[in-house]
Parts: structure tokens; sequence; C-alpha cells
């Protein structure tokens, strides 16, 4: 038995998600039905991050358990013959470990990143619709940037954290914010340990009504100390969100998709 890990990329906009739905119109079910065809068995995947109904990936990842001998390469176009447009296996890993030291998906990742990108301008853009939020009133980087600050380090994220989220703990760690402007588009880059449920959405929109003057910077400081998810602004859209880059130590040797793919993160 050997374990194989897949680079997958999508655009969210036509699925409801990623995990599993008596629906059928997830991404894990298409790319698990897509490997049955293949394979002509029943695989189940592992993903490392669950995201929502019109969140995109650029790199989620995957694992899954096979007997199968294939070529790599096969596991790729294989599997991709049978996935709609929109889903991409964009490359396949053979793991090589020692039975105690088993890689995974999820629990082996040591941090997640994600980005969200805002058009703002006074009218919306029908070429960027389901790939970027839209914010039409101005909205200033500065406020946003001092606001910032005070989610970085270890922190209960309760306050932006959805009642549907089925973590054991609110606690992360935040590593990083960036908050930059290319023209009319501002690009959030947030990476964590691991995110809870809406968590990215909640933030980025408590950040914007301090873009726009509506808080000060401090009310960030306050919302997490507050601990109290009907005080944080409302959850953003999910069209601008991209699940980016999953990190893992350097043991396992995988292959990492490069953002620049897609044009505004580049």
């Amino acid at each position: 038995m050997k374990r194989i890990v897949l680079g997958v990329q999508y655009d969210g906009t036509p699925w409801r998600g990623w995990q599993t739905q008596l629906s059928g119109d997830t991404v894990q079910d298409r790319l698990e039905a897509a490997l049955k065809k293949f394979t002509h068995r029943d695989i189940s995947v592992t993903c490392a991050g669950r995201t929502d109904a019109g969140v995109h990936a650029l790199e989620q990842i995957v694992h899954f358990d096979t007997d199968l001998d294939r070529e790599l390469f096969s596991w790729v176009r294989g599997v991709n013959a049978f996935l709609p447009p929109s889903i991409a296996v964009r490359w396949a890993h053979d793991i090589k470990s020692h039975p105690a030291d088993i890689f995974h998906a999820r629990f082996s990742a040591t941090a997640r990143t994600y980005h969200y990108v805002v058009y703002n301008h006074a009218i919306r853009s029908p070429i960027l619709a389901g790939k970027v939020g839209w914010v039409f009133r101005p909205v200033a980087l500065e406020p946003m940037r001092l606001a910032a600050q005070y989610l970085l380090g270890v922190h209960d994220f309760s306050a932006f954290r959805s009642a549907e989220c089925q973590a054991k703990s609110p606690v992360r760690t935040m590593h990083d914010i960036r908050i930059e402007q290319r023209g009319n588009l501002i690009i959030f880059t947030l990476c964590a340990n691991a995110f809870l449920h809406h968590m990215v959405r909640n933030i980025v929109g408590s950040l914007i009504f301090t873009g726009k003057g509506k808080y000060s910077p401090e009310w960030m400081d306050e919302l997490l100390q507050g601990r109290d998810r009907s005080h944080a602004a409302p959850t953003f859209m999910p069209d601008g969100l991209y699940l980016t880059k999953i990190d893992y130590d350097s043991k396992w040797n995988l292959p990492h998709e490069p953002t620049q793919i897609v044009p505004w993160l580049a």
C-alpha cells in the first residue's frame, strides 16, 4: 500500500465547497468520482483544509492510499480526463515514509496561506465576477495594516469563528498578515498554523470596516478580547478567497504550485 499526494487546483464558483455532500456538487465528490473512473475502485481522499462554496484553491493538498502501481504523470493525466474544466490535478507525489512517520494532508501541515482579493472601485466589474470581492467605497490601507497587527501571534479567534465551526479550540497562531494594493485591487495575505470556519472572510470583513473608517484600528483588539462573533463585521463574500499554499516539512519533498498562474496574485 502506498500513499499518493495530489496538488489540486479549482475554481470554486460552480461548487458547493470542498466537503462531500449528498448532492454530489462539491470538489471532493467530483475528484473521488474521477478517481473511481480512472482506477475502477472507490477511493476516499483527505484534504489539507476544507474550503467553502465559491472559494478557490491554487494549492489544495489531498492524499489517498492505494495498492495500484501507476506512473505519477498517469495519476495527473488520467484523473484529469474525468474532471470538469473547473478542477484539475496539477501534480502527483508518491510518499516514501516509515510506518511510524506517515504523511497526512491535514495533520502534517504546519501552516496555511490564504489570499483575499478585493476590487475597490465605484462600479463592479463583470470580468472579475466570482474571482474577487467588491467594495465600492474607498478603503484606506494604513488603518487596516495597523488593525491587522493586533491579530498576529497566538489568540482566541472566537470573534471571527462561524457558529457552524467544528474545531475543538478557537485558538490559532497567526504568523503573518500583509495588505497591499495594485491599482484597484487590494490583496490580503493571511498565514496561520490553521484557520477556523469563515475565519479569513470574517477577518477581512472587519479589516474593511476599519479601512472605510467605520472603526479605529484598536477595534480589532476589542473584538479579539471580547470573543463575541456578533460584534465583528458580517462574513465577507467568498468570491475573492484563494487557498494558495500549504506548508509541510521539507522531508516530504512535495512540489509547490506558484501563484503566478493567477495574474492578480503574481
